[in-house]
């Protein structure tokens, strides 16, 4: 399929399962496009009256259909859940290298179930994909916390981070990327803190 990567990633916060899935042709000619993914895979399988920073509300990232190529707003990356602020479908984007470099990796959607027991973040290698912990992370500001990932795994990963306010729940709360993009709608933020998830890392090398 032109345009995609090809697969999509389940992760368990509570079980610390990841899934790799082939994403079916079917379902992506369906829902073209991260704004369609994401409303499916909320409408089927988060409960009406769930709590939005519970542990049955999702949060999904979604690099756009044409995310990685050289269109125009090839660079948006898109973030799903329910919202904190609303209790409705939450849709937030950011531009800069985040959506091109899961699509690099080998992915199209990424999709976090339930809530981790401590403070985690993700890290995407290409075919590796790891929960890490957060601890030390864990109350910084999220431009603080994206250089010291940065120090840590080097200056070719691409890093997304919330800070205390998402960490505390704060209901118009951002995820940020690049030293100062932001996902900034619906509270996105508190729902990646509700989870206890601080950052996301990734590094992909493939072509789309």
């Amino acid at each position: 399929m032109y345009g995609f990567a090809g697969q999509m990633v389940r992760i368990n916060l509570k079980t610390k399962k990841i899934e790799k899935k082939s994403l079916s042709e079917d379902f992506a000619r369906e829902w073209l496009g991260a704004r369609g993914m994401v409303a499916k895979i909320l409408y089927d399988e988060v409960p009406r009256d769930a709590d939005p920073l519970g542990p049955q509300n999702k949060l999904i990232v979604a690099p756009g259909v044409l995310t990685g190529t050289f269109t125009g707003a090839g660079s948006k990356c898109g973030f799903g859940a329910i919202s904190p602020a609303t209790n409705g479908h939450a849709d937030a984007s950011v531009g800069g290298h985040l959506g091109p470099e899961i699509k690099f990796a080998g992915y199209d959607l990424i999709v976090f179930d339930d809530i981790s027991e401590e403070p985690v973040y993700l890290f995407i290698n290409d075919d590796e994909i790891e929960l890490k912990s957060a601890k030390h992370l864990w109350g910084k500001g999220s431009i603080d916390c994206e250089k010291q990932l940065k120090e840590e795994l080097g200056d070719d990963f691409e890093i997304a981070t919330i800070g205390p306010a998402g960490e505390n729940g704060v209901v118009f709360s951002c995820i940020t990327h690049d030293f100062g993009r932001n996902a900034g709608r619906c509270g996105i933020g508190a729902v990646m803190g509700s989870k206890r998830i601080k950052a996301i890392a990734v590094k992909g090398t493939k072509s789309i």
